[in-house]
């Protein structure tokens, strides 16, 4: 069997037995595709079911020596893992050549987000009464309101907003659905975009679709169309940090609990699966309140 069969029948696998997105299909993917590039590139790449522990280990230290940051390289082992444990279940190998292998982990970084005074300034560069300003204010309200990831927003549809009981139903990863409320300013904002800039938006390119957030021609904006407007929005304002998709996520997080809230709370917010995931952001707040204690206390 060819290679490419091998990579099609497990992503099949992923989609039709796992309900994985499209992003994750992607992500998957790449990381296969990366792995089999270096080989070859090394003329080392002679067919997955050849793959042996010199070769795991030769791409591992490549990815050491390039210096991938750990998540990076746990990604990609854990997707190669998967990959080769299908392999095994479907009898075209005998041993999965990643079962023993071992991230060397280099010290987590934590996540980077906005402090409250730097959230106003956001908010206040997407003011204005033109539709996509509407959108803007709409779509940054909404993502800080619920932490919902970039993909999740992407992909909102009208009904899933109950605009009475002010909660959003999210999609989340692997079919797992959440809900979650948002508060006044989400609301005002969904409700004059809703009302004015979406409706505009959508008559004047004669669309007819049930996508919560539009582009300028009416069409449902796409994950990396979020990621562009986040970062024109962050264009405007004083601010000097890059932004990435999930930094309002973290932000909501991290507010969430300075303010005070519980951790699985936060866990069930966020769709995470582990607790263990969502402690990372103990950290975070740990870290700020470390700060404020050595401004503010006299001794």
């Amino acid at each position: 069997m060819i290679e490419q069969e091998l990579i099609d029948k497990f992503v099949d696998n992923l989609m039709v037995n796992h309900h994985y997105s499209k992003e994750t299909k992607k992500s998957y993917l790449e990381d296969i595709d990366n792995f089999v590039s270096f080989l070859s590139k090394n003329g080392g790449f002679t067919g997955f079911t050849k793959i042996g522990r010199v070769d795991v280990e030769t791409y591992l230290t490549y990815l050491d020596e390039e210096n991938y940051a750990t998540d990076t390289v746990a990604r990609r082992i854990s997707a190669l893992r998967s990959f080769y444990n299908f392999l095994v279940r479907n009898k075209f190998i005998k041993q999965n050549p990643f079962d023993l292998v071992q991230i060397r982990h280099k010290g987590r970084k934590l996540p980077r987000f906005f402090y409250e005074k730097e959230m106003e300034e956001l908010f206040d560069a997407v003011k204005g009464d033109d539709p996509l300003s509407q959108r803007n204010s709409a779509l940054l309200e909404l993502l800080y309101a619920t932490g919902m990831r970039v993909s999740e927003c992407a992909n909102l549809v009208l009904d899933q907003l109950d605009f009475a009981n002010n909660i959003v139903l999210i999609h989340g990863k692997g079919d797992k659905d959440r809900y979650v409320p948002f508060g006044s300013y989400a609301k005002s904002a969904l409700e004059k975009y809703f009302n004015d800039g979406r409706k505009e938006l959508m008559q004047k390119n004669h669309q007819d679709h049930q996508y919560v957030f539009v582009n300028s021609r009416g069409k449902g904006l796409t994950s990396r169309g979020i990621e562009y407007i986040l970062n024109q929005i962050i264009k405007k304002t004083s601010l000097t940090a890059d932004i990435h998709p999930h930094m309002i996520r973290h932000t909501f997080a991290t507010h969430m609990l300075e303010h005070g809230a519980d951790l699985r709370t936060v866990q069930e917010l966020l769709g995470h699966a582990s607790l263990s995931t969502t402690q990372i952001y103990t950290h975070v707040t740990m870290e700020h309140l470390q700060k404020d204690y050595k401004k503010y206390f006299p001794r």
